[in-house]
Order: structure tokens, then C-alpha cells, then sequence
């Protein structure tokens, strides 16, 4: 069945929150945060009434979205056991209904070409996302130290990972994805971002490992690494002529530990403060650990790292900071508001997926390397890989946009790995090693063959026919030729695109 405002409803779905900003005050941007919503929760629960159904059933599927489900229907538990801020609660707890809407709407048996709607609306919200988040974090900035917080988009390890799809499994090179890598090199390069660098070297060795199922095949994808390197190297030669206080900027944040008292970097120490007093509060009590403390629960740092930063913050300004909106450790962050019981079972879930699909991928590349839709699997792996990526400096749930893009991203990967499976074959067990049986003896020769006699008469005089002799295959190079079709190539099936 055709729905013709299908592509409106996909657009709608995904554009709107590219134009998500961060307030510079907590107090305005609220009405025009809250209109850029709207249409997106509409636009999806649209789809999800449009969108066709699987008829049959997947384990992975079912597990992932039971985890879903718990995590935000739970959240509702720990809201009424520990009664937090209503206001406070709503906010945290919105990208994560953004983030299983997003999977609902993706995790179905879409067509082809609805799905190639969906990809190419993914990446141009990316895009306009990265372009518009630094134009509004310069017009609203002032020095490179105060603007290289509100430069980068929320969503821009996403985009840098569908574009090192391109480069490293897809291997199609072309001016404008170039471009745009190396635009999204130089703004990361403007951040002064440490953990987002970090990111996009893992994700840099994921697309290798992703586009190389054998070791010889590693060396193959070595020139296309060397092309991203040159790019990576060219952009940051020209950012370090251009911009030589990023240069300075980039230096103070490698060797910010030598500059402090305690030979400590106050980055990290102040995340393991805020970890830490997560942990304390949400084992504090068996009910806590058990539900957890809530989403949109305050917590602080805790106060056994206040001697490590002696020389950064004030006593008092320590005891100050009570902050509530998702931690920056998405991971202590999901224990810290859900607990054992709602909080861990969404990551590890989601983890295991990601893990699952990346060695479905690899031996379907290796097996049927022209079977359809297999690259769209590719290009969702390496997007949702970017949520891991990115929780190494935040939260990747904490803002809305890219909580909606990687609930997008998972379930385009789900919904595309539970088809593939069925159509594909799957991954055959290693037959048993047969048992080595010890070579026969060498018959001794009867003592009628007498040097100098014809070679034509070895074989009937060892009792072997001349019919054996002269079969196909018989010569010294027989075991190195193959003489029958393989079982493999034999039982491929063959795909149209």
C-alpha cells in the first residue's frame, strides 16, 4: 500500500530538531526548543501507523525493543518513588522518547526506497545540523575559548561515520563528501575536543575493521586509510597556519595535567567526581539500586576529588554545582537513573546488537558481497557506532536531536539485520576435522624389477591399473588444482540489485 505523504511524513520526522540550538541563557529558547518538537513527535507517530509490520519473528528484535520499552515505561517507577523535579524529570526523560520513537519508526520492513528516503533525510539533517550549530555557536560567541563549546553538533561523529563509510567499505570518493569530511576535520580541530578526536579515530579503525573480513584484506583498505590520513593531516596543517592559537589551545589541553598542582587532568577529574557521587547516591540504599534515583535527579561532585582540584575551584563553588539535566557518562548515567531493574538492560542490549550486526556484516561481505540492502546495514552500523563513540566526552542521549538520529540509526540496523537473516545464508558450523589416518607402508618391490626396466611396468607390477593412472588429475599438480565446482559458489544464491 502507497501512502503519498509518506516522504512528507520522513522529512518532517527528521529535518526540524537539525535546527535544535543550545540556549546561552536557561531562561529563554524554550518556546521555540519546544515548536521544533511538535512536528517531529507528530510526524512520527504517523509513521508508525503507516509503516508495515514483520511477520515473523527475531530474537534480537524482540530483545531490543522489550529493553526499550523498559527503560522509558520504567522511568515512570523510579518517578514515583523518588518524586523528583516534574519539570526536570520531562526534559531528561524526552530524548529518550525521541529515541525509542525513532526506533519504532525504523525497525520495520520498509521498502527500498522508503528506506533510501530515510538515509538521505538522516544525512542532510546531519549536515544542516553541523553547519548550523557552528554559525549559531560563532554568531552567539565571543573568544575561541567560550565558543568551542557551542561549535559542534550533536550529531557529528554520526555524520562522520556515514562518511567513512563512503571512504573505507564503500570506497567511492567523491568532491562533496570530501569536503565535507575535511569541513567537519577543521571544526573539530576549532573545539578543541579531545574526546571528539578520540571518536573519530575509533570510528576511523571500526569502518576498517568493518570493510576487512580477513587479514589480506586489511592491506587492501591500508591506500584508502592513507587517503582519510592525508585529509585528516592537509586540514590540520591548514587549521595550525590559519589558526595559530588553536594550535596553542590544543597544546594546553593535551598537557593540562602538568600545569596543575597535582600533576592531574582537571577534565578528568572532575567526570570521576561526577561518576562518583552517582554511584555513592544510587547504592546508597537497596530501593535506589534497585530503581534507581530518576531521571532529572540532582546530583553533584563528590567530595573525595576535591583535593585534586585544589588549584582549579574554590571550595565553596565545589559544593555549588547540583546539576540534574543526563550526566556526562552515559553509562554510570543509566545505572544512576534507572538501576538495575530500568537502567542497564537498554545499553548492554543495544551494545550486543551493534556487536551482532558488525559480525553478521563482516561474513555476509565475505560470503554475498552483492546481496541487496547489505549496504544499508553497513551504513546503520557505522552510525549507531557512533553512540558509543560519542559517550566517551557525554551523554549522546542527553540532547534531542541525536537522541531521535541514533534511535533512527539502531533501528534501520535491527530492522535490516532481522531481513538479511532470513534471506541469507547463515553462518555454517566448522565441519569436524576427520581423523588423520598414518600412511600405509611402502610395499617392497618384487625382485623381478631390475634397474634399467621401463617406468610403464611400475604401476601393474605394485598392483595399480593403468586406467587409475591416466585419470584427469593425476599429474604432480592435480592437488593444487581445483577439478570439481565449490560448494560454496555452487550454493551461492544470486541476487538482482
Amino acid at each position: 500500500m502507497r501512502h503519498q505523504y509518506a516522504r512528507l511524513w520522513i522529512w518532517l520526522f527528521l529535518l526540524p530538531l537539525a535546527f535544535d540550538y543550545k540556549a546561552t541563557n536557561a531562561n529563554v529558547g524554550h518556546f521555540a526548543q519546544s515548536g521544533l518538537v511538535i512536528p517531529v513527535i507528530a510526524a512520527g507517530l504517523a509513521l508508525v501507523l503507516i509503516a508495515p509490520r514483520f511477520h515473523g519473528r527475531s530474537q534480537l528484535r524482540s530483545a531490543v525493543t522489550f529493553s526499550m520499552l523498559l527503560c522509558v515505561l520504567g522511568s515512570i517507577v523510579a518517578q514515583f518513588v523518588q518524586d523528583n523535579d516534574t519539570g526536570n524529570y520531562l526534559r531528561v526523560l524526552l530524548p529518550f522518547v525521541l529515541f525509542l520513537l525513532g526506533y519504532l519508526v525504523a525497525c520495520r520492513p520498509w521498502s527500498e526506497y522508503r528506506i533510501s528516503q530515510f538515509e538521505k533525510a538522516l544525512f542532510v539533517a546531519n549536515a544542516i545540523s553541523l553547519v548550523f550549530t557552528f554559525v549559531f555557536g560563532v554568531a552567539t560567541g565571543g573568544d575561541l575559548e567560550d565558543v568551542r563549546f557551542r561549535i559542534l553538533s550533536v550529531t557529528f561523529l554520526g555524520l562522520q561515520a556515514v562518511l567513512l563509510h563512503e571512504f573505507v567499505v564503500a570506497k567511492r570518493f567523491s568532491f562533496f563528501t570530501v569536503a565535507m569530511f575535511a569541513g567537519s576535520v577543521l571544526v573539530e580541530l576549532l573545539s578543541v575536543t579531545r574526546s571528539m578526536l578520540l571518536g573519530t579515530v575509533l570510528l576511523f579503525l571500526f569502518a576498517m575493521a568493518l570493510s576487512a573480513p580477513t587479514i589480506q584484506h586489511v592491506w587492501r583498505a591500508t591506500a584508502r586509510t592513507l587517503i582519510v590520513g592525508a585529509v585528516l593531516a592537509g586540514v590540520a596543517g591548514i587549521a595550525a597556519l590559519s589558526f595559530p592559537t588553536v594550535a596553542e589551545h590544543w597544546t594546553q589541553r593535551i598537557f593540562a595535567s602538568e600545569e596543575t598542582v597535582t600533576g592531574k587532568d582537571p577534565t578528568t577529574i572532575t567526570r570521576l567526581a561526577e561518576m562518583r557521587d552517582q554511584y555513592d547516591q544510587v547504592t546508597a540504599s537497596p530501593e535506589t539500586l534497585l530503581f534507581g534515583a530518576g531521571y532529572g535527579h540532582y546530583y553533584r561532585y563528590s567530595p573525595a576529588y576535591l583535593p585534586d582540584l585544589a588549584d582549579q575551584i574554590s571550595e565553596k563553588d565545589f559544593y555549588a554545582i547540583n546539576e540534574w539535566a543526563a550526566g556526562h557518562n552515559f553509562w554510570v548515567y543509566q545505572l544512576f537513573a534507572g538501576g538495575l531493574l530500568f537502567g542497564i538492560a537498554m545499553p548492554l542490549a543495544t551494545l550486543a546488537a551493534l556487536a551482532i550486526c558488525f559480525l553478521s556484516y563482516r561474513y555476509w561481505r565475505s560470503m554475498v558481497p552483492d546481496a541487496p540492502m547489505l549496504p544499508v546495514l553497513g551504513r546503520a552500523i557505522m552510525l549507531f557506532a557512533a553512540l558509543p563513540a560519542t559517550s566517551i566526552g557525554g551523554n549522546p542521549l542527553g540532547p534531542r536531536f541525536s537522541g531521535l538520529v541514533f534511535g533512527v540509526a539502531l533501528g534501520l540496523m535491527i530492522a535490516t539485520h532481522a531481513r538479511l537473516q532470513r534471506a541469507l545464508p547463515a553462518r555454517l558450523k566448522r565441519a569436524p576435522t576427520p581423523p588423520r589416518l598414518r600412511p600405509a607402508a611402502m610395499p617392497e618391490l618384487p625382485g623381478r624389477i631390475q634397474p634399467g626396466m621401463g617406468r610403464a611396468d611400475l604401476a601393474t607390477t605394485l598392483g595399480m591399473s593403468r586406467a587409475a593412472t591416466g585419470a584427469p588429475g593425476s599429474s604432480q599438480f592435480s592437488a593444487l588444482a581445483s577439478r570439481t565446482t565449490s560448494s560454496r559458489n555452487a550454493n551461492r544464491p544470486k541476487f538482482a540489485r
